[in-house]
């Protein structure tokens, strides 16, 4: 009885830990900045068969939640990821799963070369010169990894990061304990001053 008690406890405190984490990831690197126009990035993962895998489709609908209603019409999302095993690149596989499964019939911006975090950022670029705020989308980690990479390329942009709708509590709750050890293995090789805030 006091085993499965303290089982219990320990997977109580696991849960909590992980959806602490992650919460706080949601919130790092990000500011309050104002305007109307805004980009809403959506980081792809791997995807060799034909259409979105299950992480991909849980993304694209992150980012078009993560639309502000009160710039809906100024608002373009950005899929980003290249090709896996020769098959479509990850951009185009989220699109449409937006377009034919969500109906989403907002403005569509595609960047398909990326094979890495750090591509995704260089590659977007060009895309967030002339928006006022700058949303990426994907697991809280990941989020904040490439949130540190723009920071890292384009400062100037980083001061536009506003925080996404990719964090609900309770959402992905039981794959949250193994979500923020992840994150806490990729997010190892941060610089110090951004660890300060992933931590």
């Amino acid at each position: 009885m006091r085993r499965r008690t303290g089982l219990a406890v320990a997977g109580v405190a696991a849960l909590a830990w992980g959806e602490w984490l992650n919460w706080r990831w949601s919130r790092a690197l990000v500011g309050n900045s104002g305007g109307a126009a805004e980009a809403v990035v959506v980081l792809g993962y791997r995807n060799p068969q034909a259409t979105a895998n299950f992480i991909n489709r849980w993304r694209v609908r992150a980012g078009i939640r993560s639309i502000a209603a009160d710039s809906a019409y100024s608002s373009r999302v950005i899929f980003s990821g290249g090709a896996t095993s020769g098959g479509a690149a990850e951009a185009q596989l989220m699109a449409d799963y937006a377009k034919s499964v969500l109906e989403f019939d907002g403005r569509v911006v595609l960047e398909g070369q990326s094979a890495t975090t750090w591509e995704n950022i260089t590659n977007v670029i060009p895309l967030l010169e002339d928006v006022d705020r700058i949303k990426i989308v994907s697991q809280p980690a990941h989020a904040l990894k490439a949130r540190a990479y723009l920071r890292r390329q384009r400062p100037d942009l980083a001061e536009r990061l506003v925080r996404a709708d990719d964090y609900r509590p309770g959402e992905w709750m039981v794959a949250k304990p193994l979500l923020a050890l992840y994150g806490l293995w990729t997010l190892r090789g941060l610089k110090a001053d951004e660890r300060k805030v992933s931590l």
